[in-house]
């Protein structure tokens, strides 16, 4: 193959996985981001939960999530061949449990639109499994697993991309890109000091405006998240909890060393502002799942914009008679489809270069 001079605009989770796969495949790779590794990715909690994502519709989405974990095992392999250093990706299982009458009716229609898909959900109690239990509200006495559902931690899995780009001698430059000019022959890159001429495009902008002198035919609009760091629950070794609490979704993923993220707020919205409401609501809803929480130390919040499609489906959408192509509309799945939307990136490559 070919060995082409490659732009990706975005430094995420799906811009650098992609920037990975076609450093690996021999090509010049140039990653163009002001604020490499701070936008969706910086604030998600890095589950890899294709079975606990299922949802009325999402057949497809589904489809494309349901070898995510092998798919990262295989990348944290790779990156340890090259670096010497791997992603930990810790197969812990989900817990699934409900806090009243009400929530425990949407926790069985869960699984009855589950089941449709043809997983396995596994029901549990507390007398017979106390471990999986552990830190959850005593007033819960029973829940359903699904096991074979992991975690990693993004911070790491950006640190280790970075490194692993950096042995193939990938260019980071930290400015924003104002303009592109896409053609039969390249494309032209603008920033705030300097043009760039590139063969190939690949852009990973997720929830960002679009970058001028592009036309996509897919548009996504921002879902805003919070995610709350914590220390101070011993869930260590226990399964990733997802919850319904009042009719609101929680999540909560426990760490090493008594640290865990929770989670799981959807706002239709843009700015990087945390409501006080917001925030209250989140915790109250942690606090009745893991009482634990209460008496553990709030280390960090954080806030992302996910990108979601108008399809509800990612998108990979190319364009090779300009040379280049966006991948886009990951919305809650960006960290568990980044391995997936980097073959796609790999594969358009391949095909343009031939």
């Amino acid at each position: 193959m070919k060995r082409a001079q490659i732009a990706i605009i975005g430094s995420g989770i799906i811009g650098l996985t992609a920037a990975w796969r076609l450093a690996r495949d021999g090509h010049n790779v140039s990653v163009f981001d002001p604020t490499p590794g701070r936008g969706a990715t910086y604030a998600a909690a890095g589950m890899l939960a294709p079975v606990s994502e299922i949802a009325v519709g999402e057949d497809e989405n589904f489809s494309l999530q349901r070898d995510a974990v092998a798919r990262w095992e295989a990348l944290s392999h790779e990156l340890a061949d090259v670096t010497g250093h791997h992603i930990v990706v810790r197969r812990s299982g989900t817990l699934h449990v409900a806090f009243d009458a009400s929530d425990r009716r949407l926790l069985s229609q869960w699984c009855t639109v589950a089941r449709g898909f043809d997983v396995n959900l596994k029901a549990v109690n507390r007398a017979e499994e106390t471990g999986l239990f552990s830190g959850v509200s005593d007033r819960i006495h029973d829940g359903v697993l699904v096991d074979n559902e992991a975690w990693i931690r993004p911070d790491e899995a950006v640190a280790a991309l970075q490194a692993g780009l950096g042995t193939f001698g990938t260019e980071f430059v930290t400015e924003h890109v104002v303009r592109v000019t896409p053609s039969a022959t390249g494309v032209r890159v603008e920033t705030t000091t300097t043009e760039r001429s590139f063969d190939l495009m690949v852009v990973c902008t997720g929830a960002a405006p679009t970058i001028p002198g592009l036309r996509p035919e897919h548009q996504v609009r921002p879902i805003r998240g919070v995610t709350v760091r914590t220390h101070g629950l011993a869930r260590d070794d226990a399964p990733m909890v997802r919850a319904f609490v009042r009719g609101r979704p929680f999540y909560y993923v426990g760490r090493e060393n008594h640290h865990g993220v929770l989670g799981a707020t959807a706002e239709e919205k843009s700015g990087p502002s945390i409501e006080v409401g917001e925030l209250e609501r989140l915790l109250r809803d942690a606090i009745d799942i893991l009482p634990g929480l209460e008496g553990a130390s709030l280390t960090e919040m954080r806030v992302g914009h996910r990108p979601v499609a108008q399809s509800g489906v990612p998108f990979f959408e190319p364009h090779p008679e300009e040379r280049w192509a966006a991948s886009n509309g990951h919305y809650r799945h960006g960290v568990t489809l980044a391995p997936l939307a980097a073959q796609w990136a790999a594969a358009f490559v391949s095909e343009v270069v031939e």
